[in-house]
C-alpha cells in the first residue's frame, strides 16, 4: 500500500471499510444465528429488519467512532489497547441499534441477540482491516528505506528482556527491517536463558557480554532496562565501553511515561549514566512550606543553575518570581517557557545588573522579594584569571549590593550559590567566591535577614561545562582534549544540585555554608575514554586525546569538600554545614576597601591584583603551590 495516497484519502477510506465490515459482519452473523438474509431469507420481515439494522449501526457506529475520536488514531502506531477499544465501541454501537429498534422504531421483534453478536464479529473485522492496512504501510515504509544488505547490516546486541526490548525488538523488525542483525539478549536473570522475547534469544549475563561481542563483532549495543538502580547500571556501561560496540540507552522510566515509540527515545549514553548516583529523595513539604505564597527573586535567572532553580521554584507555588538577569536572551527563553506552564501566576523577567546598586535597590524596593537565591556570577575559571577586575566588580560587589538590599528590605532569607573553587582557592574565581561567604556569613551576625550560602562541584551540562565540549570533539572525530591526564573533578547534575539547594533552606538558621557531597571526585581523562569507548570508537584508532596542559588558575585535583573543614550533619544525608568563619563586616569592610582601590583606580595589572587577593583571602595559593607544580 502506498503511504502517502493512503494518507491522501484515509480520511475517505477508513469510514468505508468500517462500513464493509458491518454489512460483512450482520451477513456472516445472521448466516450462522438465523440461517437467513441472502442465502435463505426465511421472510420478508426477516430480511427488511436485518438490512434496517445494518442502515442504522452504519451511522450509529460512525457517529460514536467521531465522537471517541478513532478516525484521528494513527494506524501504525495502534496497540493492544486501540484494537480493544475497537471491538468495545463496535458492541457499545450496536447495543444503540438495539434501544433505538425497540423504543424509536417499535420494531415487533429487535433481535438483541443478533446485535451483540454482530457487533462483537464487526469489532474484530475493523481490528483485522486495520492489522492488515498497518502491515502493508509499514511494508511501505520499510521498502522506501535503505535496501540493506548483508554488508551494510549492522549487528546488534540488547540489553535487558523486559516489555522495552520486546517494544524495539518488534519496532526494529517491522519499520526497520535488515538494518539490524539482532545476535541476542542479555538478562542477568539466569533462570530465563535459553528463552526468547519477541523470537529473539536471551543468550546470557552481563558477564558475558564482552565474549559475546568479541565472538559476534557486534557493533551496537541497545541497552533497554529501565527500572534498574544507577549503580547497576554504571557496572554495565562500563562492561559495554570494553567493547568496541556504540551503546545506546533507553531514558529513565520517568522519562518514557508519554513516549509512543521507544525505538525513537535511545539516546547515546550521558554523563549521568557512567556517575551511578542514587536519585535525590527531598522533604517537599517543608520546602513549599517556606517558598508558598512568597515572592521569590533569582539573580542568574537565565544561567544555567538560575533556569532550573526558576523551575523548582515554581513547584512550590511562589506568590510571584522575579528573574533577573543581564543578557535577556536565555531569560527570554526561560520567561516563555515558565509563562507557558504558569500562564496564571504572576512571573517577572527583570533585565538588570548586579554591580548596580542603585538598580538594585529599586527593585527591591518596588518588588520587596522575601527569599533570594543569587546565582549571578562569573564563573569561567580562565576568563577570570584574565580579567580579574571584572570578576572582583561582578562577585564580590555584585552580592556585596544584594546583600545590603536585602538588609534595608527585611528580605527574610538569602541564598548565595557558591562552588568547591572557594575552597583553599587557585584562581581569581574561587577567590572571590570566598569573598562572597565571608560577606554573607558577617553579614548575618547583623542583619534580620538570614544569610546562607551553598556550595557544590561542577554541574553536568551547564553552559561551557566538559561534557557538552567532549560530546562536540566526538562528533567532529577529535581530538578530544584534557588539560591533564590526572585532573580530576565531582560532578552533579543540575536538578540535583538545584534541588539540594532547595532543601538547605529548610535547614537554616542564618550564617550557615552548606555543603553538598558529591560523591566521589571523576578523573576527567577517563571520562572522556569512557564516552569514546561507548560512541563505539576505538581510542588511538579512531580518534585521540590530547592533552593540552592545565589553564591559568586550574587546579589538578578540586579539594575534597567532605574533608574541607568541620562538618555538621544536616538531617538529609547529602548535606552538610561548615564550620563558620569569624569575621566582622567591619573586617570585611577593610578587605573591601582594598578591592575598591583596584576598581576605582582603574588598577588592572593581575600582580597586584593577586596579591590584593592573597591579603583579603588567607587560603587563596598559586595554583603551581597546590598542584606541586
Amino acid at each position: 500500500m502506498n503511504i502517502d495516497k493512503f494518507g491522501k484519502y484515509r480520511n475517505i477510506l477508513l469510514p468505508l471499510l468500517h462500513c464493509v465490515a458491518v454489512i460483512l459482519g450482520y451477513y456472516l452473523i445472521s448466516v450462522l444465528i438465523t440461517d437467513s438474509f441472502l442465502m435463505n431469507p426465511t421472510s420478508e420481515v426477516t430480511r427488511n429488519e436485518i438490512l434496517i439494522s445494518i442502515i442504522l449501526a452504519i451511522v450509529v457506529l460512525q457517529i460514536v467512532f467521531r465522537i471517541t475520536k478513532r478516525y484521528s488514531n494513527i494506524i501504525r502506531y495502534e496497540n493492544n489497547q486501540d484494537y480493544f477499544m475497537y471491538i468495545l465501541l463496535s458492541v457499545l454501537s450496536l447495543i444503540i441499534v438495539s434501544i433505538i429498534e425497540e423504543i424509536v422504531l417499535h420494531m415487533k421483534n429487535p433481535s438483541i441477540k443478533l446485535n451483540l453478536a454482530a457487533g462483537i464479529l464487526i469489532g474484530i473485522l475493523i481490528v483485522v482491516f486495520h492489522l492488515v492496512i498497518r502491515y502493508a504501510l509499514l511494508s511501505d515504509i520499510a521498502n522506501k528505506g535503505i535496501n540493506y544488505t548483508a554488508e551494510n547490516q549492522k549487528k546488534l546486541l540488547i540489553i535487558g528482556g523486559g516489555y522495552s526490548a520486546n517494544d524495539i525488538i518488534k519496532t526494529l523488525k517491522s519499520t526497520l527491517k535488515g538494518k539490524y542483525e539482532i545476535v541476542g539478549i542479555i538478562d542477568d536473570n539466569k533462570k530465563r536463558m535459553g528463552y526468547s522475547v519477541a523470537g529473539v534469544r536471551i543468550i546470557g549475563t552481563r558477564d558475558d557480554i564482552e565474549r559475546i561481542c568479541e565472538k559476534y563483532q557486534i557493533d551496537s549495543i541497545f541497552f533497554t532496562i529501565v527500572n534498574i538502580d544507577n549503580q547497576n547500571k554504571k557496572e554495565i556501561l562500563e562492561i559495554c565501553s570494553r567493547t568496541n560496540a556504540k551503546v545506546k540507552v533507553l531514558p529513565s522510566l520517568r522519562e518514557l511515561i508519554s513516549e509512543e515509540n521507544l525505538y525513537q527515545s535511545l539516546r547515546d549514553v550521558e554523563i549521568e549514566d557512567l556517575l551511578g548516583r542514587d536519585p535525590v529523595e527531598l522533604d517537599n513539604n517543608n520546602i513549599k512550606s517556606l517558598i508558598n505564597d512568597k515572592v521569590v527573586l533569582v539573580t542568574g535567572g537565565g544561567g544555567s543553575i538560575g533556569e532550573e532553580l526558576c523551575r523548582q521554584v515554581m513547584l512550590h507555588n511562589p506568590k510571584q518570581l522575579l528573574m533577573l538577569d543581564i543578557y535577556e536572551n536565555s531569560l527570554y527563553d526561560i520567561e516563555l517557557e515558565l509563562k507557558a506552564k504558569y500562564p496564571n501566576k504572576d512571573i517577572r523577567a527583570i533585565i538588570a545588573n548586579i554591580r548596580d546598586e542603585k538598580r538594585m535597590f529599586e527593585i527591591f524596593e518596588d518588588y520587596s522579594p522575601e527569599i533570594v537565591f543569587h546565582a549571578a556570577a562569573h564563573k569561567h575559571v580562565p576568563l577570570m584569571e584574565n580579567n580579574p577586575t571584572e570578576a572582583i566588580k561582578n562577585n564580590i560587589f555584585g552580592t556585596y549590593n544584594l546583600v545590603n538590599a536585602c538588609d534595608k528590605y527585611h528580605t527574610k532569607r538569602f541564598i548565595l550559590i557558591s562552588t568547591d573553587k572557594a575552597v583553599n582557592p587557585t584562581n581569581i574565581m574561587g577567590a572571590t567566591k570566598r569573598v562572597c561567604e565571608m560577606i554573607i556569613q558577617a553579614k548575618d551576625k547583623e542583619s534580620e535577614t538570614e544569610f546562607v550560602a551553598v556550595r557544590f562541584g561542577n554541574v553536568l551540562g551547564s553552559n561551557g561545562s566538559v561534557v557538552p565540549l567532549f560530546k562536540k570533539q566526538i562528533a567532529e572525530g577529535g581530538p578530544v582534549t584534557v588539560t591533564h591526564k590526572e585532573i580530576t573533578r565531582f560532578f552533579m547534575t543540575i536538578p540535583e544540585a538545584v534541588s539540594l539547594v532547595l532543601q538547605s533552606i529548610t535547614y537554616a538558621k542564618g550564617g550557615e555554608i552548606f555543603v553538598l557531597n558529591m560523591g566521589e571526585p571523576v578523573k576527567i581523562y577517563d571520562l572522556a575514554k569512557s564516552l569514546i569507548e561507548l560512541s563505539g570508537l576505538r581510542l588511538g584508532e579512531d580518534i585521540d586525546i590530547k592533552i593540552t596542559g592545565l589553564r591559568p588558575g586550574e587546579k589538578l585535583y578540586e579539594e575534597l569538600l567532605m574533608n574541607e573543614e568541620n562538618l555538621e550533619g544536616t538531617g538529609h544525608e547529602k548535606i552538610f554545614i561548615t564550620e563558620p568563619m569569624d569575621f566582622t563586616m567591619d573586617e570585611i569592610e577593610e578587605k573591601l576597601d582594598a578591592f575598591r582601590e583596584i576598581i576605582d583606580n582603574d588598577i588592572y595589572d593581575k600582580n597586584i591584583i593577586k596579591d590584593t587577593m592573597k591579603k583579603c583571602v588567607p587560603t587563596y595559593h598559586e595554583p603551581e603551590e597546590v598542584n606541586g607544580e
